[in-house]
């Protein structure tokens, strides 16, 4: 599931992003950034998330363990603790320096110029893949998870907190996939595409990038993460965007 057959080269940076990037996001369904955020940044990032993960989340933070350290996080040290985690979410309020990784005016002005319309970031996640045990994310389109109409221009952002690599769980994607649409997703291992669609559908494309690196991606091209083996940390955030103003649906 995880055996792509080529790895996409980065552009320098978010101001790299001309019209000729923008065409291959419409055919490829992403791009890849390496120098997207300044280091101070994701290193002010990665020292709030740790203050929330030490200290715990306030009232309208969500903060997730791995189920394989569930029982070594009551005699866990600080340090231990950050190596158990999974995912936040709704965060970025919470703390000026995820406002400004969220807001960051050159990402702001890909995302206009990718959905046509001013942006609206509508929702926020940091995402962990501890080493050795951090679990895999099967294949799968974002846009599944959200409540907001078929066919709503969806812009999805992956930060790289710390290098992401091959060995320690980096994003591989399809590309082109998103030109189907919308496809089934399957309460497996997690809510996903099903395994046979993904072997049966092409080739798939490994994006590895440094940390202060981003992925910007269609909310319906297919993507997934493997298990992180290693005994490196794979952090990043990930941010949504959207068309201001655009209406939610319900769940049902």
């Amino acid at each position: 599931l995880y055996a792509p057959v080529s790895e996409l080269a980065p552009l320098p940076n978010l101001n790299s992003i001309g019209p000729e990037h923008a065409e291959q996001y419409r055919t490829l369904g992403f791009v890849s950034v390496a120098e997207a955020f300044p280091q101070d940044l994701v290193d002010g990032v990665k020292d709030a998330l740790l203050h929330f993960i030490v200290n715990g989340p306030p009232e309208g933070m969500e903060l997730q363990f791995e189920s394989a350290a569930k029982d070594k996080l009551p005699s866990a040290t600080a340090e231990e603790r950050q190596d158990y985690v999974r995912k936040f979410m709704w965060f970025v309020r919470f703390d000026p320096r995820f406002e400004a990784m969220a807001y960051h005016p050159p990402l702001l002005c890909v995302m206009e110029r990718l959905l046509g319309a001013e942006p609206e970031m509508f929702q926020e996640m940091a995402l962990f893949k501890p080493p050795g045990i951090g679990r895999e994310k099967p294949w799968h389109q974002d846009h599944a998870y959200f409540n907001l109409p078929e066919g709503t221009p969806v812009v999805g952002v992956w930060i790289a907190l710390d290098d992401a690599t091959l060995e320690n769980g980096c994003m591989v994607f399809q590309p082109g996939g998103h030109k189907q649409g919308p496809v089934p997703h399957f309460q497996r291992r997690d809510w996903q595409i099903c395994d046979a669609d993904i072997l049966a559908g092409g080739a798939t494309v490994a994006a590895p990038i440094p940390a202060g690196g981003c992925l910007i991606f269609d909310g319906l091209t297919p993507h997934g993460t493997p298990s992180n083996r290693s005994g490196l940390r794979r952090r990043a955030a990930q941010f949504h965007y959207v068309p201001k103003g655009t209406p939610r649906t319900t769940t049902e």
